[in-house]
């Protein structure tokens, strides 16, 4: 019978940590496919539960009120939160909740920092080190989240804030970050200051802010994956300052994945991840008709839409950001399934950064039990699209502009597209002519083979469906 206060080196503990993160590393693995991704998810939150409840197991463990009150309101705030938030706003709630864990990774080394002084004031260099990480990336992780989380939500603006020389301060600014660490750790053993301690913690929040505010809004969601990523190591490195096996583990599957979907995001985007962090890209420029020459495109309504979708052996679904604000997925769902019924083949194509975030589009398909066999990746669909009759554009933009192919001076250039321009007919449902998330015009929509269909996509969806049902 396992006691209810447990030494924190038991085999009872580590036993319980190796259950968990072995959890953790196989929820991982289920969540690369949309058919298991849920159970994934509820697999690794098993194994989370796991690892607190061994946790709390700990004879070292006290102040069991604070505790008590911790789980309550984290729960109270963090449930609800959960539960409510849209599709489209999921993006600014992983940058909060991951912002959240790079605060704890900073406090928690914080905490410990003022743990090891009481003790006698000399801190073990091996202890020191990984304390020093998890404030500083922490509490970057931290600010930086909250600026990217803000930018999202429409705080504050999504442009690019850059401030004179701020690239140069910034990089003072870490150089004096970097100089506190090494001070701290050079007097380990002989009383750190802790007002240094505490200086180091203010210069890496303002160098969080500073870091994230001069990037555009088109990028915030490989700036999220990024952060993410520095959560995950300050994470493993509090880990390591509290010996906690489970800790380290989780901090770097964390780390680890979301390095790798950084990395990912920018070769889709064909970019470096230093363009991606300094280039200032993402500020509105001119839409079509503000400035310069008015250019011309065909517009059409929903039952000369039917009519051409009808009549198609193939059509192309590009999914993007508009359709997931409409909350067009389940209407789009029932167009397809009218137009199969007419035997009609129907695709999606999905491109790896349409949306707000990796995997958006999969996941709002999936929600509305959309085949997985049906969802085409880009490069598999690309060379299908000179045979397809019909591409149907819902509210992708910057992921279907020819730009990125033809024109060297786009900020885009170079980005790999779904190249929905080489359909025999393209039909792009948008509210307006405004550009998209990287503010740019889309040359998509001036193409002989283009027409518009403006409205809300899901109301548009829902008349095409109307009209092919009187076909």
């Amino acid at each position: 019978m396992i006691p209810l206060a447990l030494a924190p080196n038991s085999d009872a503990i580590t036993a319980l940590y190796i259950v968990a993160f072995s959890l953790f590393i196989y929820g991982l693995m289920q969540g690369t496919h949309p058919t298991t991704a849920k159970r994934g998810n509820m697999i690794a939150a098993v194994g989370m539960a796991i690892a607190v409840g061994a946790t709390l197991l700990r004879d070292d463990i006290g102040n069991w009120g604070l505790i008590v009150a911790g789980l309550a309101i984290g729960t109270a705030v963090g449930a609800p939160a959960a539960r409510q938030v849209k599709m489209t706003q999921m993006p600014q709630m992983v940058a909060l909740f991951n912002g959240v864990g790079g605060g704890a990774a900073a406090l928690i080394a914080w905490a410990e920092f003022r743990h090891q002084l009481s003790l006698g004031g000399d801190i073990p260099l091996d202890i020191m080190i990984p304390i020093l990480f998890s404030a500083v990336i922490g509490s970057i992780s931290f600010w930086g989240s909250n600026i990217a989380f803000a930018k999202l939500q429409e705080l504050i603006s999504g442009r690019p804030i850059l401030l004179p020389g701020q690239h140069i301060f910034n990089g003072f600014l870490l150089l004096a970050i970097l100089a506190g660490c090494v001070v701290l750790a050079i007097d380990h053993g002989s009383d750190p200051s802790q007002t240094l301690f505490i200086g180091v913690l203010v210069g890496s929040a303002l160098l969080g802010n500073l870091f994230v505010l001069p990037i555009g809004g088109a990028d915030m969601p490989v700036v999220i994956s990024l952060l993410n990523a520095f959560t995950g190591l300050a994470a493993a490195a509090a880990g390591f300052a509290l010996d906690n096996v489970v800790l380290i583990v989780a901090g770097t599957l964390v780390g680890s994945s979301g390095t790798i979907l950084t990395l990912e995001m920018s070769e889709a985007m064909n970019r470096s991840v230093a363009n991606l962090l300094f280039s200032g890209f993402g500020a509105p420029s001119a839409v079509a008709g503000e400035e310069g020459e008015q250019r011309d495109y065909k517009s059409m309504g929903p039952q000369d839409a039917a009519i051409a979708l009808a009549y198609a052996d193939q059509v192309v679904v590009v999914p993007g950001y508009g359709m997931a604000v409409a909350q067009a997925q389940h209407a789009v769902k029932e167009m397809a399934s009218e137009l199969e019924k007419k035997g009609v083949t129907v695709q999606y194509a999905i491109h790896p950064v349409a949306g707000r975030m990796p995997g958006h589009m999969n996941v709002l398909l999936a929600e509305a039990d959309v085949p997985y066999e049906q969802l085409r990746e880009m490069e598999e669909i690309n060379p299908e699209m000179p045979q397809t009759d019909v591409a149907l554009v819902i509210g992708a933009n910057d992921v279907t502009n020819p730009a990125a192919k033809d024109d060297e001076g786009s900020p885009i250039y170079g980005m790999p597209i779904i190249e929905a321009a080489e359909a025999q007919q393209v039909i792009v449902m948008k509210r307006s002519m405004s550009p998209g998330f990287a503010g740019i015009d889309n040359d998509l929509f001036y193409e002989e083979n283009t027409s518009m269909l403006f409205g809300d996509a899901k109301a548009s969806v829902g008349e095409i469906t109307a009209e092919l049902g009187n076909l």
